[in-house]
């Protein structure tokens, strides 16, 4: 079951079958892309995802899968994919709070959020050591990225899980905080997102994506930034900043 909430500017989108560690069939990834849709035409200014329980997301539910007929390609391909580009493309901040498992395409939930805080007893890593199947969703581009390819291959040969705590010393991640904390303080960060300078952060967003996905050297970000910059001009928010500034007070800014 994926559930929604919106309330002062902010989408909640919850993971909620924790019987199952909040692992995702079919229909709970069709589920989570509608939920996303639904957030977006709401105009909200952030996005906070996470799990019910006593985990973010184990992974795909292959509680009922018969490997000799099953289609990974349209799951993964066919489903997880398209969800994952497009929670990535998301037109706000958004946020997830990382604990207990976060495994398969829990990890590529994770992958595809821009801001995640982790409970520093979460487990993140490769489990498909045990299940003769590969790391998906994400995960070898992440760790290759982060970790290198001698400690991606670690992971995934001794199928060993890194805490919270670990994962984002290694740089996988955004902070990690104490397990009764990491909730509040992914709700405060969004929260102060929210009311934010929204086509600013979205400057960012597509510039941060563009750098990792075209491998942007110093001086072509640069110029991306400069055009972004000067985009930025024609928003009430630039106006607003500029304004506060100039007159010694906080902005009220309306993501416009």
């Amino acid at each position: 079951m994926i559930d929604l909430d919106i309330s002062d500017d902010v989408a909640r989108v919850t993971l909620n079958a924790p019987a199952k560690l909040n692992a995702l069939d079919e229909q709970a990834v069709h589920d989570l892309g509608r939920a996303y849709d639904a957030a977006e035409d709401a105009g909200v200014r952030a996005l906070v995802l996470r799990g019910e329980g006593r985990a973010f997301c184990a992974g795909r539910d292959i509680s009922a899968v018969d490997p000799r007929d099953d289609d990974v390609i349209g799951y993964l391909g066919g489903l997880v994919t398209p969800l994952l580009k497009r929670m990535s493309s998301f037109p706000a901040p958004t946020f997830a709070v990382a604990h207990g498992a976060c495994l398969g395409v829990g990890l590529g939930l994770l992958i595809a959020t821009d801001v995640v805080y982790v409970a520093e007893s979460a487990k993140i890593g490769s489990p498909f050591a045990a299940l003769g199947a590969t790391l998906d969703s994400g995960g070898h581009a992440l760790f290759v990225d982060r970790l290198g390819a001698h400690r991606t291959l670690d992971l995934i040969y001794t199928g060993r899980l890194m805490s919270g705590a670990e994962a984002v010393a290694s740089g996988l991640f955004s902070r990690s905080l104490p397990d009764d904390e990491v909730r509040q303080a992914t709700e405060d960060a969004a929260a102060a997102a929210a009311r934010g300078a929204t086509q600013a952060f979205l400057a960012s967003k597509e510039l941060v994506a563009r750098i990792r996905d075209e491998r942007l050297g110093l001086w072509d970000a640069v110029e991306v930034e400069n055009t972004a910059q000067a985009g930025l001009c024609d928003t009430d928010d630039y106006r607003e900043g500029f304004a506060a500034f100039q007159q010694k007070r906080a902005p009220r800014f309306r993501g416009r």
